[in-house]
């Protein structure tokens, strides 16, 4: 059913605003004046444009790298796996990566292994990731394996984050070039 965005007065002349889910306007009208409410104005509520190619895939390094940083040190302190993952989506601050956690979640509560789990998520961890989880539950050395691979996902955010920096200073550059260039074409 349609949403309908909707703005009345109550008996005491305050001025409301809202949402309703109706199924036609005269609905909306019906129902605001069973809650003593004078419609204003309703129209239904614009759709919401997102470009999907816009939107990043998947975690940034750096959120991945902290994730499994934190994943470690429970997993060295003894916790049980499933409740580790738990903790970790209730502390993920990304919508994104917290859904994949709780299909991460029921996913091994149904059976799985841990890598097969993360192998359905590919977008977010990659091939080599999940290889290496998968190492470290065959040889029982999961924590070890997970240490190594939050130092390998840190180093690998600040070289990323090294080489964006040190790639500001010549697109600066360039962009100032083209401006003189443009200016220099057009009026000499």
């Amino acid at each position: 059913m349609p949403v309908y965005l909707w703005k009345g007065r109550t008996a005491s002349g305050e001025t409301q605003t809202g949402e309703l889910t109706a199924s036609s306007t005269e609905e909306v009208y019906r129902m605001l004046r069973e809650k003593k409410i004078i419609p204003l104005s309703v129209r239904p509520k614009p759709k919401e444009i997102s470009f999907k190619f816009l939107k990043r895939k998947g975690v940034g390094g750096r959120d991945l790298a902290v994730f499994t940083r934190q994943f470690a040190t429970m997993i060295n302190a003894g916790l049980p796996l499933i409740k580790c993952l738990q903790i970790q989506a209730e502390q993920v601050t990304k919508p994104g990566f917290k859904s994949v956690l709780q299909h991460v979640i029921s996913d091994v509560e149904g059976g799985t292994t841990l890598a097969d789990a993360m192998r359905k998520h590919k977008d977010v961890f990659s091939e080599l990731y999940v290889n290496m989880v998968a190492a470290g539950e065959q040889g029982g050395a999961l924590d070890v394996i997970l240490e190594r691979l939050a130092t390998y996902l840190e180093k690998s955010a600040e070289i990323v984050r090294k080489i964006r920096g040190a790639m500001i200073y010549p697109a600066m550059i360039v962009l100032v070039s083209i401006g003189a260039v443009g200016i220099i074409l057009l009026f000499v």
